[in-house]
């Protein structure tokens, strides 16, 4: 394990939020968990606008703002071509199998992949409303939008990946940001993988036993 990557789950910086109920002090936004995932999922099928917000919040890692605004015209091949809202970083991400099975079935008519009632694209602050709800309804409360980008950065530093190839999915600039959303990686997962590294590398020798001399016999 890189010193970056134990950088990434030993740090914790946060700032409070203003919506109360989905941080802590220490913890910021809450990160979803694989079962919350699950659940979510379970309640809002495939084919759903709610499953749709989902899967592109999870599956690009993105924020709310840059995910209201995401739409076939930045489809580039097997890539989505994101320029974050907040930070003017310009991204190029590959679609993985479980986004582009859900974007095959949306329709070409529209301004964005996530449309609210009226068929008209979601400002951020609407969606983050609207999406808390669909988390109301499977019961998980404590789950927000941001959390699932947490999620996708808590993925990728339990699979072992460094600090810069977060970043250059996350669109982070700085250790520190990425920081805030690795701190729930799976210590246990990680720290399994750093022990079984220490013994990797070792090269076992074999004994070799010595070979008697023909005619050479015991106490000679």
């Amino acid at each position: 394990m890189s010193q970056n990557t134990k950088n990434l789950i030993a740090a914790l910086h946060s700032t409070p939020r203003r919506h109360r109920h989905s941080w802590t002090d220490t913890k910021g936004f809450h990160t979803w968990t694989e079962e919350e995932i699950a659940k979510f999922e379970a309640f809002h099928a495939e084919g759903t606008n709610a499953r749709l917000a989902l899967n592109l919040l999870l599956y690009t890692a993105q924020r709310r703002g840059d995910v209201v605004k995401l739409g076939w015209q930045n489809i580039r091949g097997n890539r989505l071509h994101v320029i974050q809202q907040k930070t003017g970083v310009e991204l190029d991400l590959f679609i993985l199998p479980e986004l582009a099975q859900t974007l095959q079935t949306l329709p070409h008519d529209k301004p964005t992949f996530l449309t609210n009632g009226l068929g008209n694209p979601f400002t951020a602050a609407g969606f983050g409303n609207w999406f808390r709800d669909r988390c109301t309804e499977a019961g998980l409360t404590n789950c927000t939008a941001h959390g699932l980008r947490k999620a996708a950065a808590r993925r990728m530093a339990e699979g072992g990946m460094s600090a810069d190839t977060i970043k250059a999915v996350t669109g982070h600039t700085n250790l520190k940001q990425v920081s805030v959303y690795t701190a729930a990686a799976n210590q246990a997962a990680l720290a399994e993988r750093g022990i079984k590294a220490i013994s990797g590398k070792k090269k076992r020798t074999e004994i070799v036993q010595p070979v008697a001399k023909v005619g050479q016999t015991e106490g000679k």
